[in-house]
Order: structure tokens, then C-alpha cells, then sequence
């Protein structure tokens, strides 16, 4: 079997991504219990799983301009991140009107969509998403009329319309601090698995994996810092850390940061310098991807249960 084929077949290990967010999502409501588990977290977080790749797809090209942009499988993930948001929007308002999802009525939804602003920024959300979704499909059929910066500036906005809006808008500079934090969020997860999903050589891994090195450091940081300040804000203190379901999994968040951290310090010195130099085959770099990108989901997970927790 050739190594191009090799690495077709492990690219399906990075659906592994979709029950690790799930497990970040039951880690954070076994540290909330007594209290209900956040429906809504469950397809959150393949809504923001699913925007994070999106974006990273729209973004690669500026990480590593000989790589293409995969316009086909940009729109299918566009097409299942439009159903995700349909999803969230659906639970979201099943949240505010007070009735189980199953029983949540056409009537009842539409008036949620007009009459509440979470509602309208859900519209805005699916509009965005199917933005993303039209441009690169049309970019498929017409690549000679493509324009990558155009969808990638539509795939971030809608990334960060949900947190301009969520609990932290009440605060002061919150809404920046929320969207900053998503837009680093999904930057630092969406890139590593375009590249998981389109990078095929050593020489290309040679190229790409080093400038997705360089700019993990400023995203992390961003992460860091928008995270802490937040989460200073939002429970006002030390003590609630470990004393509030949301204080405790900010703080597992924060655990699994640093260890995401240590991990990344370890690749830039046993995975990043030798595919650099070509010491390192497609393979192995795809799978030390794979092992991140899982391991990143855990923490969007906690994140997704995070942004619905009370």
C-alpha cells in the first residue's frame, strides 16, 4: 500500500475528535452535578468543532500559500455546520421558551426566531453559515472566480457573532473578550486539522508545520489571556473556582490548557524540527496531528458546556 494511501485511511481517525468533544462535554457535567446536563452543549460542540475546520480550510492557504483550498469539502463542512447551528438554535430556544426539545412547537420557534435576540442571531448565524457554504461551492465550479479572503472573513464573523451576544455581553469589553476568545479558539484547532485533512507529503509537512508552529504561540497566548480575563470576570474570585459548577470547569479547562501546552512545547522539539528537515514521514506527522487535534477536543467540549452554564 503506497504511503498516500496509507494516510487516506488514518485521515478517518480524526472523527475520534467527535466522542472526545462529547467526553469534555460529560467531564464538565460530572462537575456540575447535582445540577442538569446542558443539552445544548451536545451539539454545540460539533457546531464549533465543525466552524473551527471550516475556518482553518478557508485560512490555509494564508498559513501556506502552495496549498490549495479544498473548495469541495470547504462547502460539504459548511453544509454540516449549517444543520449544527440549525441544531443549537433549536435546543436554544427550547431553553428559553422552558419545554423539552421534543416538544418544542413550530409556533413556539418561530416566535423565538423573530421576537428574541438569541432567535435573530441564530438567523444571522445560519445566514453567515450558508454564506460560507454558497461562496465555496461556487468557488468549486469556478475556481477561476474563487476568493478565499471573502469566505474566510465570513466564516470568522459568524464564528464570532454567538459569544459577541452570550453572558459575557453584560460586562465591560466582554463581547470583545468572548470573540477574541472563540475567533484563537477556533484558529488554533481549525488549522491543525486542515492541515491533518489536506497536508499528503513530507515535503509539504515540511513547509506547512513549521509556520502552524509559529503562529500556535500568539493564538494560545490570545486564548490565554482573553480566557483568564473572562473567567476573572464572569466568577469574581478565587474561591468560586472550585465552589460553582462553572468555576470548576473553568478550571479543568485551564488544566487541560496547560497540558496542551506541554505537549505543544514537546512536538516543537521532537515533531516540528525533524518534519522541518525532512526527517520525519507524512505518516507520523499525520498521526501526531490526529493525537492533537482529539486532545484539543476535550477542551472544546468543556468550553461548549461552559458557554450554556448558569
Amino acid at each position: 500500500m503506497s504511503k498516500a494511501k496509507i494516510d487516506g485511511a488514518r485521515r478517518p481517525a480524526l472523527l475520534l475528535s467527535v466522542p472526545s468533544g462529547l467526553l469534555g462535554v460529560a467531564l464538565a457535567w460530572a462537575l456540575i452535578l447535582p445540577g442538569p446536563l446542558p443539552a445544548e452543549a451536545v451539539v454545540r460542540v460539533v457546531a464549533d468543532g465543525v466552524g473551527a475546520t471550516t475556518l482553518g480550510l478557508a485560512a490555509l492557504p494564508r498559513l501556506a500559500p502552495r496549498l490549495q483550498t479544498p473548495w469541495r469539502m470547504l462547502a460539504v463542512l459548511a453544509g454540516v455546520w449549517a444543520i449544527a447551528e440549525f441544531a443549537v438554535l433549536v435546543f436554544e430556544a427550547a431553553e428559553v421558551i422552558g419545554v423539552p426539545v421534543a416538544d418544542l412547537g413550530a409556533e413556539q420557534f418561530g416566535t423565538y426566531l423573530v421576537d428574541v435576540s438569541g432567535g435573530q442571531i441564530g438567523i444571522a448565524i445560519l445566514v453567515g453559515v450558508v454564506a460560507v457554504a454558497g461562496g465555496s461551492a461556487l468557488a468549486f465550479r469556478r475556481p477561476e472566480s474563487a476568493s478565499g479572503d471573502l469566505v474566510l472573513v465570513f466564516a470568522a464573523v459568524t464564528l464570532a457573532l454567538r459569544p459577541i451576544t452570550g453572558h459575557m455581553s453584560q460586562q465591560a469589553f466582554g463581547s470583545v473578550l468572548a470573540a477574541v476568545h472563540a475567533l484563537a479558539a477556533a484558529a488554533w484547532l481549525g488549522l491543525l486539522i486542515a492541515l491533518a485533512l489536506v497536508v499528503r507529503t513530507r515535503g509539504e509537512w515540511a513547509v506547512a508545520l513549521p509556520r502552524y508552529s509559529a503562529a500556535a504561540p500568539p493564538m494560545v497566548a490570545t486564548l490565554a489571556v482573553s480566557g483568564m480575563l473572562n473567567g476573572l470576570i464572569r466568577v469574581g474570585g478565587i474561591v468560586p473556582f472550585v465552589t460553582t459548577g462553572y468555576g470548576r470547569i473553568l478550571l479543568a479547562k485551564t488544566v487541560l490548557l496547560l497540558g496542551l501546552l506541554t505537549l505543544g512545547w514537546w512536538w516543537r522539539r521532537s515533531w516540528v524540527q525533524r518534519a522541518a528537515d525532512h526527517r520525519m514521514g507524512a505518516e507520523a506527522s499525520l498521526r501526531r496531528a490526529i493525537v492533537e487535534v482529539i486532545l484539543m477536543a476535550l477542551a472544546f467540549g468543556l468550553a461548549a458546556t461552559l458557554a450554556v452554564t448558569a
